[in-house]
């Protein structure tokens, strides 16, 4: 049955999703976002869902709330398992109980699932306690729109002495600002304004009623922003935590699939990157190409594994086929640490690896150990290099070369959060053809670019793209270096 989910997702750093929201948000068949929604949300929904922007820019509606509504309800009647992802808290200021109502008018199923709200999160990242012992015992959240109405009871506000936080009020600030002084307020009380809190764009002014207008314009702040009004304010500086990670206000674009790409981006959101991640590559899985080697595997006298996705493959196969790994004696070797950290997760050490990302290394270093008439297994991609299978052949041995995946160019989930990335990290020759097909190349001229390897490079150069080449061709030197690069 039709259902829909009105979603909160934060506001912003992609971490701060619940567990109920990312287990809903895979169910949805077509989901309908907001401008505010972090730019990762959408990637956790299935490739075949339908996608629908709904932002509202300020000044400028992509869709009105009525149409908005309307919508809701036709996808759900069209059968749908509609979600509508919103910035927040669907019921802070999210116009969430409208959507519901409409809903309800119709008589389809709902559920809202609560977000992490703004007014707290966004002046947790600022280093601003919304509340603190002896200095907030309370705090309100007021809207910022309806204070150029005069709808705000700024008499009450001004004789609160606990925190008072103005949401989308960027536009009515001044205003916001005389009615609180004349009401009462202190000019020099503590007043601070946050820009796009919680994302690698997270910019901060501190200063009091009477001077933050001008701090505000002199920093250039635009929407979205928080206003914060408040001795806690005066915190910022002891409780500020992210804005003092090392890559914090970097936003890092990473081009593998989603599935490789989750430790490496896990380790730079820990250094405060934020991380947008572009599934440039598709992995499509032939191992049943295997079917004609597979009791022949006992008998190789080295397997070679090119990759991570040739290690996953290979060894699922085998499990699908309940084949006892203990079968095999082949010495296993494989390139790159990651492959080989791959092979140790499935309880094997290998017998020769390639520090560096390239073939050339393993020939190098296995070529001492191969003897004439060997066999070697090299299962790998469709689009693997030729290089390994011609130079292994050469040495003497037999080579059985199986393609058990292919890799593909993924799809563009949200165009528009590429517009927020400042350093695109390519990690092989097919993501750099694959971006370049997804976005074009100038879009990929405008940022920083990295490049694993040398190899990933040469595409690059071809395409007259400049990039920084790592000097240890692996995820773990581009970590190392990535810090000293961008200070």
């Amino acid at each position: 049955m039709s259902k829909v989910y009105i979603i909160g997702t934060g506001p912003g750093d992609e971490e701060l999703l619940t567990l109920k929201a990312v287990k809903v948000l895979k169910r949805c068949t077509a989901v309908l976002y907001d401008r505010l929604v972090s730019n990762n949300v959408l990637n956790y929904l299935e490739p075949n869902c339908e996608i629908y922007y709904c932002g509202k820019e300020p000044g400028a509606h992509s869709k009105t709330q009525e149409e908005i509504n309307e919508l809701l309800v036709k996808l759900a009647k069209e059968g749908h398992t509609v979600g509508r992802i919103k910035g927040g808290d669907p019921y802070v200021f999210g116009r969430g109980g409208e959507e519901v109502l409409a809903l309800v008018n119709e008589n389809i199923d709902f559920e809202v699932i609560p977000g992490v709200t703004s007014p707290i999160a966004v002046l947790n990242y600022a280093g601003i306690p919304i509340t603190h012992r002896k200095i907030a015992q309370s705090f309100h959240v007021i809207t910022g729109k309806s204070a150029q109405d005069l709808n705000v009871n700024f008499k009450a506000l001004a004789k609160e002495e606990g925190t008072l936080v103005f949401m989308m009020g960027l536009s009515n600030l001044d205003n916001i600002v005389e009615e609180l002084i004349n009401n009462g307020k202190e000019p020099t009380f503590p007043c601070a304004v946050v820009m796009r809190g919680t994302s690698a764009k997270q910019k901060k002014v501190v200063g009091t009623l009477e001077n933050i207008s001008q701090k505000v314009k002199d920093a250039k702040l635009q929407s979205p922003c928080i206003i914060v009004v408040g001795e806690v304010v005066n915190l910022n500086k002891d409780l500020n935590w992210y804005e003092n990670k090392p890559l914090f206000g970097k936003n890092i674009c990473i081009t593998r699939s989603r599935r490789q790409s989750e430790k490496l981006k896990n380790k730079l959101v820990d250094l405060g990157a934020e991380v947008t991640s572009f599934n440039s590559i598709k992995i499509e899985s032939s191992a049943e190409n295997l079917n004609d080697y597979i009791e022949k595997i006992e008998n190789y006298d080295h397997i070679v594994f090119t990759s991570v996705n040739s290690v996953e493959i290979f060894f699922d196969y085998l499990i699908e086929k309940d084949y006892d790994i203990r079968r095999i004696k082949a010495k296993i070797s494989a390139i790159g640490a990651a492959t080989a950290n791959s092979l140790k997760q499935r309880g094997i050490i290998c017998f020769a690896k390639a520090r560096e990302f390239v073939g050339e290394g393993l020939v190098s270093i296995l070529k001492p150990h191969l003897k004439d008439n060997q066999t070697l297994l090299l299962p790998c991609s469709a689009k693997s290099r030729k290089y390994i299978y011609e130079e292994l052949t050469n040495c003497g041995a037999s080579v059985d070369k199986v393609y058990i995946y292919d890799t593909v160019c993924g799809s563009v989930v949200n165009k528009r959060s590429f517009d927020e990335v400042d350093i695109v990290f390519f990690t092989s020759p097919s993501t750099v053809e694959n971006m370049i097909d997804m976005l074009g190349i100038e879009e990929i001229k405008k940022k920083q670019v990295i490049a694993i390897g040398p190899k990933t490079n040469e595409p690059l150069e071809k395409y007259g793209i400049k990039a920084y080449v790592c000097k240890e061709h692996s995820e773990e030197g581009f970590l190392k270096e990535i810090e000293n690069l961008l200070q």
